[in-house]
């Protein structure tokens, strides 16, 4: 790990300011994959500046919409009530992801915010357009049992490896972002960036711009949804493939569907296509295949991980199926 400079910051403004004083400065909170980088030497800020006192962790209730502190640690919003009954896909991303120890430190800003778990972005002797762009990616033709297949480019196919960001997305949750301008309010959606040519950007936030809090809306739809893990182990392991649904139904049919899928994405990848392939029909075996389908259209594979299409698709009929209560 190289030298830096530690602040501990006293407002969010005071970070704000220390974060704009330095070029490549990192906020930090619970650490967790911050510190782990910085060891790897693919982090190497000249400033760190600790967040983890300011009041950002609170979760309350404000009419119909619920407001998650980006300070707030994973765990507690995992069990709070609120959580649980009106966006249980939530509570179910967060407590797959990592251990309880790490969800003890781990905050929902800090989460969103996560970097790839790609080797040949963590491991300096390969070549990372993320980590030095323009020196190329040795992903491509190396080792990828493990990376997207849908929002690549010729630079980067690097997955995003959380879960909690996947089913926020599946919930039209919003970001509240603290700028120089103010504070302002963004879709999940918009705050990641496709790699494209520029895989070292990976969101729309400007510098010193903060994560203060995750808006959720409470509504019918989102009380029916769930969020499947697959991965190689059972605990403590990224996803291979995930899926966060929530379905409203209207009778015998389908009134409202939302599809979100992790481990085969460069960002959280909504699914909007078999969103609307859902939409109207009853929920049964052949609706669920057809949006599968249409979810990885467009699915661009490469030497080792094209079982990751199939995968998926298996993956949401089988989500689909558990959140309709039409099997196993």
């Amino acid at each position: 790990m190289r030298a830096f400079e530690y602040v501990v910051a006293a407002s969010s403004a005071a970070a704000r300011t220390l974060a704009r004083e330095v070029d490549g400065a990192r906020f930090y909170a619970g650490g967790t994959t911050l510190v782990d980088l910085m060891k790897a030497d693919v982090e190497r800020p000249r400033r760190v500046i600790d967040i983890s006192r300011l009041p950002l962790a609170a979760i309350e209730q404000r009419g119909d919409v619920v407001r998650i502190g980006a300070l707030a640690r994973n765990s507690d919003v995992a069990y709070d009530a609120r959580i649980v009954l009106h966006f249980p896909a939530v509570s179910e991303a967060l407590l797959s992801g990592a251990s309880g120890q790490i969800r003890n430190a781990a905050t929902i800003g800090g989460n969103l915010l996560q970097r790839t778990r790609c080797s040949y972005f963590r491991e300096t002797r390969w070549r990372c357009n993320k980590r030095e762009p323009g020196s190329g990616c040795d992903a491509l033709d190396g080792f990828n049992r493990g990376h997207a297949v849908l929002g690549t480019s010729d630079s980067c196919i690097a997955s995003y490896p959380g879960d909690l960001a996947v089913a926020l997305c599946a919930l039209s949750a919003r970001v509240v972002v603290e700028g120089n301008d103010g504070e302002r309010t963004i879709a999940l959606d918009d705050l990641y960036v496709l790699p494209g040519e520029h895989p070292e950007r990976e969101t729309t936030l400007g510098p010193g711009e903060l994560i203060t809090a995750v808006e959720l809306r409470a509504e019918r739809l989102h009380e029916r949804s769930h969020y499947l893990k697959i991965r190689d182990r059972a605990s403590f392991e990224f996803a291979l493939v995930s899926v966060a649904c929530a379905v409203e139904l209207d009778g015998k049919n389908i009134a409202q569907a939302r599809l979100a899928l992790g481990g085969v994405g460069t960002v959280p990848w909504r699914a909007r296509e078999a969103e609307a392939a859902l939409t109207g029909a009853p929920p049964g075996e052949a609706a669920f295949r057809r949006a599968a389908e249409t979810a990885l259209t467009g699915a661009r594979t490469r030497a080792h991980n094209a079982y990751k299409v199939e995968l998926a698709q298996r993956a949401i009929v089988r989500a689909l199926r558990s959140v309709c209560g039409t099997g196993a």
